[in-house]
């Protein structure tokens, strides 16, 4: 499965070549033209096909250009120094709770030397201090080496560090539940290499972006490039749906196995109501559960494509992932297949235009 495939791959911010070579394994065969731009974006057009006598589908003239965006990068950390014992200094690339950090595994650099993240043991910890976040400031990345040189050997200053996890099934059952790593975004890259396989009354222009978890630049560029006519970006979302403490009466974000979730506001941007009028119309037309994120809190790449050039109406579609931008991370396939029917759906219903 592809979903699997892209889980496991490596791909920080700023570091999504390995990433940008599977998704373009993946949907070769499937794409008209591609083009990877300076700051790594995998730019993938399937041009508008018409229906024709036979089942055969032809090429259309102008249609609507519909930009789809996914992000390929994930959060991780970057080596910023290697220390006297052989251990290393590190800093966050992209929003890391530090809670989650002590004593996880993680690969670093091109090689992919196996490292631990070092943090002193609850008995050298005050207790006064045991109830705290964890002052990261403590923390190394412990690759085993005996000393500077040995590190240096391995690794160097500014190598990128992912966390180290593998995509298993959890649950064949209701759910479908699978845990992995970076399922934000490669839930909505993987949804992305599906849909580019279909055909489409729009020129579909499916975007891979680069360093969404820095700032959204990797769309902001692939937006000003492509001048779409309207944007829908994928991605994995928040998902807190697991039992409250007593008296804790407030909504979650998002539901596992609830269906894809629609945003009608965060930290970003404020969708086009056509759009998200236009999803929600769908959904229920075609009997897809859906959802509706219930926090503003966070961005996604509609953040910096809805204010490309003159302006591009756009809407966001995501999948909920429990424990985002963590080392691993837990999604409902059933979920994921929904978001999947839905956009598609979506994209043949733009068959008389931009709704109005």
């Amino acid at each position: 499965m592809i979903l699997e495939t892209l889980s496991n791959a490596r791909g920080v911010s700023g570091n999504e070549a390995a990433v940008r070579d599977l998704i373009l394994e993946a949907v070769r065969e499937h794409i008209d033209e591609h083009q990877v731009d300076a700051l790594g974006n995998l730019i993938c057009l399937r041009r508008a096909r018409a229906p024709k006598a036979g089942g055969q589908p032809t090429l259309r003239e102008r249609s609507l250009r519909v930009m789809v965006a996914a992000h390929m990068d994930e959060i991780g950390l970057i080596v910023t120094g290697i220390n006297g014992d052989g251990t290393l200094a590190f800093d966050k690339v992209g929003g890391i709770d530090d809670r989650v950090l002590p004593s996880k595994q993680v690969l670093v650099g091109d090689g992919a030397v196996p490292g631990v993240i070092g943090f002193p043991p609850i008995h050298l910890i005050p207790r006064s201090e045991r109830d705290k976040a964890p002052n990261m400031s403590q923390a190394v990345i412990d690759i085993g080496a005996a000393d500077k040189s040995a590190a240096e050997a391995l690794v160097k200053k500014g190598d990128y560090v992912s966390f180290q996890a593998t995509y298993q099934v959890l649950d064949e059952g209701r759910l479908r539940t699978v845990k992995g790593k970076a399922f934000d975004d490669r839930a909505g890259c993987a949804v992305l290499v599906e849909l580019l396989q279909g055909d489409y009354p729009v020129d579909l222009y499916g975007v891979f972006t680069a360093q969404e978890e820095v700032g959204l630049r990797g769309a902001r560029v692939a937006a000003y490039r492509i001048a779409p006519d309207l944007a829908l970006a994928l991605e994995g979302t928040i998902c807190a749906d697991l039992p409250k403490e007593e008296g804790d009466d407030t909504s979650p974000v998002t539901e596992l196995g609830e269906g894809p979730a629609l945003t009608f506001m965060d930290a970003s941007f404020v969708p086009d109501r056509r759009l998200l009028d236009l999803l929600i119309h769908t959904a229920r037309q075609e009997g897809i559960p859906y959802q509706f994120k219930q926090a503003v809190s966070g961005g996604t790449d509609s953040g910096a494509i809805h204010l490309a050039r003159e302006g591009v109406p756009s809407a966001t579609i995501a999948v909920p992932v429990r424990y985002i931008h963590a080392p691993v991370s837990l999604l409902s396939l059933n979920d994921f297949d929904h978001t999947v029917q839905l956009v598609r759906a979506a994209l043949i219903a733009l068959q008389g235009g931009m709704p109005s």
